[in-house]
């Protein structure tokens, strides 16, 4: 039996977090005295009313959350950050309606970095400082925020993180869960932080460095500038960015043995560590060559690449050129990279490295089988045997993710969307990038797409950012059955 009161009231709490978030920001707005104040002050007073009506009506001692109601309780956590986060845009004069809001809110809470705005630089800072603080609030997970500071979870704490994390390994640092959150949202507030004096040091001006620290450390994307990163023409600023996008795209984990456990060979021998390094440096290898054959130096090139496949392949979407100019060969390179992502365990989308090494050694396993066909074949990752169940879970997801991608596909040309555009804002939807080719492109925005489209990618962006079980378990029988 799912105990409604319960996840209700925890609901409320989250909203009530949220507010004081809103409630933050709402007093940059009145210290900057910008347009952004009334919208926010509205926005703040009704999330604080909505979050203290849940915790009062539906008010009942802590209990155990099951794994169902974990699940639930995900859903209904992140769902109304979208709405809760709509709400300033909403009551703002830059967005048209309710769903270019939504779709601007949940786009920067899953740290896609999608936008509906033509004009972002048009926007009161207040409102750009909560576009970017939606990247970082959701970056780390609100559910691993929410374990740390709502003793109300209490031992359910583990089934909301595994409800978070429904396709990822995942891995408890500390004995205590509560400890394990806080753990790495420490070392994710040092490095946003880290990188905020590093920007503005390199010549940002503070408030710009902090919401690209925000929009970095999420791998988010959201800009200040309409022409993202490229309007400050700042190699320097290029190349701090690059070192945290990289940062934010390790597992954190990782992070954790190097910089607080001290144990920079666990660090080192990892291998989805070292698959990531090669990967992002072959990208970059053949991004350069490429393009070197235009009218770019190549160490201006070498810079340009570099940028640009640390970007995608981390699934933060800033730019630094204009890449639908660029050859197909180079368009199609950072397509595949859109599919790839971070780290399990980072900030980053994608369908993550690890899983995909293990997708390859499942088909050099079944070419080995072909060959000896009584050989017995273990699987191994980190010098550790991995499972037949969480194999055929791999594949299952792969085949889940593909799915949702065609069908999503399917729906938005059937809405006049042409495939090029189409194929290109799903996969930047699903993964979590933000721009994507043709009219999504990165001088380009999503404004221009139909309503439907828009909520259809507004669901492609919840599903990839909660690993597409978690959400579409759902819609199966099996899971409302008692």
């Amino acid at each position: 039996m799912i105990s409604w009161r319960n996840l209700l009231q925890v609901t409320g709490l989250f909203t009530l977090a949220l507010a004081v978030s809103l409630g933050i920001v709402t007093l940059v707005a009145l210290f900057l005295q910008d347009d952004g104040f009334r919208s926010l002050a509205l926005a703040t007073l009704i999330t604080v009313s909505l979050g203290g009506v849940l915790c009062l009506v539906f008010r009942s001692p802590p209990q155990e959350i099951s794994n169902r109601e974990g699940i639930l309780l995900v859903i209904m956590i992140w769902v109304t950050a979208g709405l809760v986060g709509a709400l300033p845009f909403y009551f703002s004069d830059y967005f048209g309606n309710f769903t270019d809001a939504f779709f601007e809110s949940i786009s920067g809470f899953t740290t896609t970095g999608a936008t509906i705005l033509e004009d972002i630089e048009a926007l009161p800072r207040s409102l750009l400082l909560w576009r970017s603080l939606t990247h970082w609030i959701g970056g780390m997970g609100i559910i691993l925020l929410g374990i740390a500071i709502l003793p109300l979870i209490g031992t359910g704490g583990m089934e909301l993180y595994r409800a978070e994390f429904s396709g990822s390994r995942s891995e408890k640092l500390t004995p205590r869960l509560a400890e394990t959150a806080l753990a790495l949202w420490k070392l994710y507030v040092a490095f946003s932080l880290a990188e905020c004096l590093a920007l503005w040091v390199a010549g940002m001006d503070l408030f710009e460095a902090l919401c690209h620290s925000f929009s970095t450390m999420a791998t988010g994307g959201f800009s200040t500038r309409n022409s993202s990163i490229e309007a400050f023409a700042s190699p320097t600023i290029e190349y701090i960015i690059i070192f945290f996008m990289v940062v934010a795209g390790l597992n954190f984990t990782q992070h954790y043995r190097l910089l607080v456990e001290r144990r920079p060979r666990a660090f080192f021998k990892d291998q989805e560590t070292r698959f990531y390094v090669v990967l992002l440096f072959a990208a970059t290898a053949a991004l350069t060559l490429t393009l070197s054959f235009s009218s770019r130096g190549f160490f201006e090139a070498n810079r340009v690449a570099l940028f640009q496949v640390v970007s995608i392949m981390t699934t933060t979407g800033f730019s630094t050129a204009n890449f639908e100019l660029w050859s197909p060969f180079a368009q199609l390179l950072l397509l595949a990279l859109m599919f790839v992502g971070g780290c399990t365990g980072s900030t980053a989308g994608g369908m993550k490295v690890a899983r995909l090494v293990l997708l390859f050694r499942v088909v050099a396993r079944e070419f080995r089988r072909i060959v000896e066909r009584r050989g017995v074949f273990a699987i191994r990752f980190n010098a550790e045997a991995v499972s037949e169940n969480a194999i055929q879970s791999l594949l299952n997801l792969v085949y889940i993710a593909f799915l949702i991608n065609f069908a999503a596909c399917m729906a938005l040309t059937a809405l006049g969307v042409d495939v090029l555009t189409a194929i290109s804002a799903v996969a930047a939807s699903m993964f979590n990038i933000g721009p994507g080719l043709g009219n999504v492109g990165p001088s380009e925005n999503y404004g221009q797409l139909v309503p439907l489209a828009k909520w259809v990618l507004s669901f492609c962006m919840l599903a990839g950012r909660l690993e597409y079980y978690t959400l579409l378990v759902l819609f199966t029988g099996a899971f409302w059955r008692k």
